[in-house]
This record gives C-alpha cells, structure tokens and sequence, in this order.
C-alpha cells in the first residue's frame, strides 16, 4: 500500500509508546512535508540525544554531565532524598516546584512476572547513599500499583533502620467527583489527610 520507504518510516514510528498505525502514519506523512533542514535537524537531535544523555553517576536522573544539576545545586536540602522510579517522575515532582531536596532514580520497580527483581534496580547503591549521607528523611514517591506497592515496602523496609522515611500521600484529582472514584483511591485519600489550615 505504501512505497517501501514509507512504510518503513510508519513502522519505526509504530515502535514508539503510544503511537499506533493511524497515528505513525500521521506522523510520516507530517515529515514528509517538512523542510529537508527540519527533518535533518530532527534527526540529528536524535541522534546527539542518544549518544550524550546518560545517567547520572550520584541519583540515575537523566544527565549529558557524570553528575546531574540537581545533584550539583548548593541550593537543595542535601538531607531530604525523593526516591523515585523513573527520571519523568523527577520531571513530573519538578514541575510543581515544591519540592527542594535531591533524588534518587530506581530505574523501574520490582516486578517478578517481568523478571525484575532487588538486583536489576540502583536500591543497594540508594542504601549505600543513605547510610554513608546522613539523610534525614527519605520520601517514596513512588506510583500505587502492585509492582509500585511491592517496590515501595522493600525500599521501606531496607531503610528504616538509618532514616526517617516517609510517602507520598495518594488521593483524588483536582475537580474529581467522590462517586467516581475507586475505593482503593478514596482509601488513600483517607489516609494522606491532614489539619486543615485556617
């Protein structure tokens, strides 16, 4: 149906999270119509992103430097660490600016039915930075689902013994209705509440 170049621009469009076969063939058709200087330059961008960003040796966030920005900044609080599971979770809390601590990237969460375990995750270089930092107070910010839940207790549990740590509290979207919310939601709404402020 399409010429073979084509095609093959649709199918690499297809490989990526969330675009299915209308939506690559969009794409396609969309750079076709783009300037030869737009399309090189995109192209290029790809290329320089995949080749420079790597990980940060310190926290695992996203970094085209051996340590990332946040970890470098004298302006955090060096004793509160948000632990995390992927790098959009860092861009994501960002985002809000609200919180002024340093990270610490998982890189996934435990999941035995994916073959991912304790090991596969930075969790003993996480223990290593505690223990050798002196963090005061760790925060899991780390998504509710059972890989997040089970994740969440393991880390928990291994850090107990050296720091204060702490979760993020869960609950309902702003503008959500009570009646269309899932139980498992509306109980943790219930339990991240706090003093209203008057």
């Amino acid at each position: 149906m399409y010429t073979r170049p084509l095609a093959k621009l649709i199918e690499e469009f297809q490989r990526l999270p969330g675009i299915g076969p209308k939506s690559a063939q969009r794409l396609a058709m969309h750079m076709l119509k783009r300037p030869e200087a737009e399309v090189r330059a995109l192209a290029t961008a790809l290329v320089e992103a995949k080749q420079q960003v790597g990980q940060c040796s310190r926290c695992f966030h996203l970094s085209a430097e051996p340590v990332c920005n946040i970890c470098l900044s004298q302006t955090r609080d060096p004793h509160t660490l948000c632990v995390v599971a992927d790098s959009r979770d860092v861009i994501a809390l960002e985002k809000t600016r609200e919180y002024k601590g340093k990270y610490h990237v998982l890189g996934g969460l435990i999941s035995p039915m994916d073959g991912i375990g304790p090991e596969q995750l930075n969790i003993g270089q996480l223990v290593h930075r505690v223990n050798k930092e002196g963090t005061g107070e760790v925060i899991l910010a780390i998504s509710p689902s059972i890989e997040g839940d089970t994740t969440t207790l393991y880390v928990g549990q291994l850090l107990k013994p050296f720091t204060r740590v702490t979760r993020i509290a869960f609950g309902l979207p702003m503008g959500g209705d009570l009646e269309y919310a899932d139980e498992v939601t509306l109980a943790r709404a219930l339990e991240g509440r706090r003093e209203l402020d008057t």
